[in-house]
């Protein structure tokens, strides 16, 4: 990297940590609390990758998403995922349209809600698998294909989509490999007491808080390509690779716990968030390279979907966040990777 890039890469990380704070202020107009779950949805969008919100009906879920999409001056669709949804529902169909005073027919694609910049995916849980891995290939590779023809998505994309923890009949669980497409899959929890009244006296009075712009597409492509040239020492990326490998049963620098409490661990997708999801939180503080801090923050998101507890852990009542907990004070700073798999 020359000089002259660095310089422009440091005035660009003191300018986003300065929207940064205008984000919040913004979202704040409208949204009261919930600071991790918009830093969350900031670095998945900073990282072009994707969200899922876990949390109860009634958090505000979707008000927050649609209230950053006018923020940052994206367009914004929403699909409520129902047992009925079909894949064309999603990505868009062919029709037949009648050429106006011919008398002959043409083929038209029309575009899903996928074709935007940021997609809610409303309780994906609720719609069979079928409509689900419709969303696998626009999630990976940013591209939809009907028919022949293969359209491309436009830029930013990111899938925000949100599931209910509580409402198991009727639901189709998410197969590991969607899974293991989204970057974060985050907590949204109940606001405390002093929030809660913060929200009944927003909410129930005459005014309506109305978010303004701050940054638009070509900032956050920008942003993007920033945290991709973000540097990371390797000390850094060796402990998200520990991290990553301790999660696995099987493998020999994996503690009794681990070994006692979970079915598999995560896979190299995992190791790969935690070093992108570092730099992202680098960038949102204004820090030009990514800290053994920054992997730890992003952490429980990155893992928790990544790891299967087993029957032990249930009869325990341990939790995949807990467990992450544990696996955090006990894998150290500083090792040595283990060669076993040719590392």
């Amino acid at each position: 990297m020359s000089d002259e890039t660095e310089h422009a890469d440091v005035a660009a990380i003191e300018a986003c940590k300065e929207s940064y704070g205008k984000i919040l202020a913004e979202v704040g107009k409208v949204i009261v609390g919930q600071r991790d779950v918009i830093d969350d949805v900031l670095m998945a969008l900073f990282c072009n990758a994707h969200i899922l919100l876990v949390g109860v009906p009634g958090l505000a879920k979707t008000l927050l998403i649609s209230t950053l999409g006018k923020v940052l001056q994206l367009d914004f669709k929403r699909v409520q995922f129902t047992p009925d949804l079909l894949p064309g529902d999603i990505t868009g169909s062919i029709v037949v349209d009648e050429v106006p005073g011919t008398g002959k027919h043409e083929f038209r694609f029309v575009e899903g809600p996928v074709f935007t910049h940021m997609l809610l995916a409303d309780e994906i849980n609720r719609t069979p698998p079928k409509t689900q891995a419709a969303l696998l290939q626009a999630m990976q590779e940013r591209e939809v294909t009907t028919g022949r023809e293969t359209r491309q998505l436009p830029r930013p994309f990111l899938v925000m989509a949100t599931q209910n923890p509580l409402e198991q009949e009727g639901t189709y669980p998410l197969p590991e490999a969607q899974l293991d497409r989204f970057m974060f899959n985050t907590f949204v929890d109940y606001p405390t007491n002093n929030e809660l009244v913060d929200i009944v006296e927003q909410t129930t009075g005459g005014d309506e808080p109305e978010a303004e712009g701050v940054m638009t597409g070509e900032d956050i492509i920008r942003i993007q390509d920033i945290v991709r040239r973000i540097p990371v020492a390797r000390p850094v990326v060796e402990y998200a690779v520990r991290l990553t490998t301790a999660t696995r049963p099987k493998d020999p620098s994996a503690p009794d716990f681990v070994k006692q409490y979970l079915n598999w661990g995560a896979g190299p997708r995992a190791a790969q968030y935690l070093t992108l999801g570092a730099k992202a939180n680098a960038v949102l503080n204004g820090n030009t390279h990514a800290s053994i801090e920054d992997v730890q923050r992003v952490a429980r998101s990155v893992l928790r979907h990544r790891v299967s507890l087993n029957f032990n852990a249930m009869a325990d009542h341990l939790s995949d966040v807990e467990l992450i907990d544990k696996l955090l004070a006990a894998v150290p700073v500083e090792g040595v990777i283990s060669n076993q798999w040719g590392l």
